[in-house]
């Protein structure tokens, strides 16, 4: 072998060697950026949890609440009143909340099932607990146009007392259209 191809070896060989550097390099930084990746992965997972955990809490306190005055106001009126359950359901990446009716072992579906009113009693108590469990606290005031207008006439007097005792109790000022005079309570307008 001659100087000559002795010095393109060499030179071959050092154009490898640093290739071979600079592929060890990279090999290590990416290694380095995995590992880097691999613990974010785990932080960002580790948070996931306690944020999910966190929201499980808050959903079972704001079910707590919302069902203590949805069934309270229930059991205002009715006399064998259901008794509001919330069910939580992780879907599609959300929380969905479907609203449900339990009396004695029995889980009924709100719309489908519960007679009487027990809906439009309802549906008023949730407006209720939604205005009393808002963050900074709200004007408590409430406008509704007939909201029991499907209550048996025996339980309207019971809706009319649970009316004053929410307004008294909860400090909450109710306003509401209606052409039932048993509801009629506090100041009237008549039209």
């Amino acid at each position: 072998m001659t100087s000559f191809e002795l010095e393109q070896e060499e030179r071959a060989v050092g154009q490898l060697e640093s290739k071979l550097k600079l592929l060890r390099d990279t090999v290590s930084r990416e290694e380095d950026a995995l590992e880097k990746a691999t613990l974010r992965l785990k932080h960002t997972q580790d948070a996931q949890a306690i944020l999910q955990h966190l929201a499980q809490a808050v959903q079972q306190q704001a079910h707590q609440r919302i069902s203590e005055v949805v069934s309270s106001c229930l059991a205002a009126v009715f006399d064998d009143p259901y008794e509001l359950k919330i069910n939580f359901e992780r879907k599609r990446g959300r929380t969905e909340a479907h609203l449900r009716f339990v009396r004695r072992g029995l889980d009924v579906s709100p719309v489908d099932a519960a007679g009487g009113g027990m809906v439009d009693v309802a549906a008023f108590a949730l407006r209720v607990a939604c205005l009393v469990l808002c963050r900074p606290r709200l004007s408590r005031i409430i406008v509704l146009d007939e909201p029991f207008k499907f209550v048996s006439a025996q339980y309207q007097d019971n809706v009319r007392s649970m009316l004053e005792e929410l307004s008294e109790k909860m400090d909450i000022q109710i306003i509401q259209v209606t052409h039932n005079e048993a509801y009629a309570t506090g100041k009237l307008i008549t039209l």
